[in-house]
């Protein structure tokens, strides 16, 4: 399997270094956390999911989330998501995502929180 090497400062104090599904997933997360068109030169990074975190979660809004998450793990070409779906919590949204990493075997369940309060991405 091919080895992915990162340079990774949030929460980390000494070992900046992460390698494979553990940089796959910050990039994730950043691209979640970041809202589209913020990065200048970058305007289709990151993400239009904050805009559905206060809709009513009916059929055509999920469809519109799972199509927004759909874009947003396509961007990085080394996964590809296998499924996904939504569940709407009292603070925010609850997606679970099912990535393949490419050249990998099997796919991995991600579970991402969208804390409302927080305006805040996280794998839980």
């Amino acid at each position: 399997m091919t080895t992915f090497i990162g340079f990774n400062t949030i929460n980390q104090y000494r070992k900046f270094t992460l390698v494979d599904f553990e940089l796959i997933k910050r990039d994730l997360s950043n691209a979640f956390n970041i809202q589209k068109g913020e990065i200048p030169g970058r305007p289709e990074y990151g993400t239009n999911l904050w805009s559905y975190v206060f809709e009513n979660q009916a059929v055509d809004t999920t469809q519109e989330i799972l199509a927004e998450v759909q874009r947003v793990a396509g961007g990085d070409p080394r996964v590809s998501l296998q499924d996904a779906q939504v569940y709407p919590q009292d603070n925010g949204m609850l997606i679970e995502l099912f990535v393949r990493v490419v050249n990998g075997s099997e796919a991995q369940l991600l579970s991402l929180f969208l804390d409302q309060e927080t305006r805040r991405a996280t794998f839980i």
